[in-house]
């Protein structure tokens, strides 16, 4: 990116004029929005998911909507419906919330799997289907759902294959205690997100989305990724791997990273940053491994560990 322009680090600078003490977890939602993925945060309420949506939404001037997940919600209620309009005496179509360019789907495991289905076949094709024909979703268009994993009464849990479609799955963690006093400080008056201004466009993230596309992938780094992703499917306590989706998320991961560091080329260290974030909601542990309390972080961490980091790399 050329000296003086807006960069996605001066983004993050912003962020953490809103949400304290978060930097790492925003950059990889910032990221996910530049490789033109979906994020699914995982985590207890009252640290900053919801927030985080509106933060990026504020930033870029991008269309909000937040859909509250509850189990007696219908497809329709999020993708909309056709109603008979007397002015033109026609059935005409009326977009529901999903068509925002950043959309919170607030609890998503609340949702029923046929709601959940609607949802999620709008992330991977970027359009809904109702009354037999096909409307375009605007872009970006860019999803943050959100699951509470204490509350197991009245969920319906995410299968693999769906869970699969969010390019990250990450969580916000509580705030160390220096973080958490600044935040009631910040908030004594008011709350500073309401100071916030659309410092970035639309078009400013389209450009960002084109650039991380051509940051250049050394064919040995692209080795890497690939043994990372197979090294999961050869693991004792993992009976289903990572697919070629999780190896293609990761490419698109590591390379908006990059970016993000006002880098040309993918290091190693940009593919290691990502990996957790990218493969541990694609992973299904054995019963015996859960049990014995293995968690698919573990796993991420040992193979990490295990599988060989290219040493020299850079512009071909």
């Amino acid at each position: 990116m050329s000296e003086g322009k807006l960069t996605p680090g001066a983004l993050l600078d912003q962020f953490e004029q809103v949400i304290i003490g978060k930097r790492e977890p925003l950059k990889l939602i910032l990221a996910a929005m530049i490789a033109d993925g979906h994020a699914l945060l995982e985590d207890v309420p009252g640290v900053a998911k919801t927030l985080a949506a509106r933060v990026l939404a504020r930033s870029f001037d991008l269309r909000f909507s937040r859909i509250q997940m509850t189990p007696d919600l219908l497809p329709a209620d999020l993708t909309g419906s056709t109603i008979w309009d007397e002015k033109k005496q026609e059935f005409v179509f009326r977009p529901g919330p999903i068509f925002a360019q950043v959309l919170l789907a607030d609890e998503l495991n609340r949702a029923t799997p046929r709601t959940q289905s609607g949802l999620l076949e709008a992330m991977e094709e970027r359009v809904v289907t109702a009354d037999g024909r096909r409307y375009a979703l605007p872009k970006p268009f860019f999803v943050i759902a959100t699951q509470n994993p204490i509350e197991q009464a009245g969920v319906f849990p995410l299968p693999e294959a769906q869970v699969d479609r969010f390019l990250i799955q990450i969580a916000m963690g509580y705030p160390d205690f220096d973080d958490e006093t600044a935040i009631v400080s910040a908030q004594a008056h008011g709350h500073p997100i309401e100071a916030l201004r659309p410092a970035f466009t639309a078009q400013t993230l389209l450009e960002w989305r084109a650039v991380a596309q051509s940051v250049y992938v050394d064919p040995s780094v692209l080795d890497y990724i690939v043994r990372i992703v197979r090294a999961t499917r050869d693991r004792p306590e993992v009976v289903l791997g990572v697919s070629p989706r999780g190896s293609i998320g990761l490419h698109h991961l590591a390379r908006a990273l990059a970016l993000m560091d006002n880098e040309v080329f993918v290091r190693p260290d940009h593919v290691k940053a990502a990996a957790p974030a990218v493969l541990r909601h694609r992973l299904v542990l054995t019963p015996q491994a859960r049990l014995g309390g293995t968690r698919p972080d573990e796993v991420i961490a040992e193979i990490l560990h295990s599988v060989e980091a290219p040493i020299h790399v850079g512009i071909a």
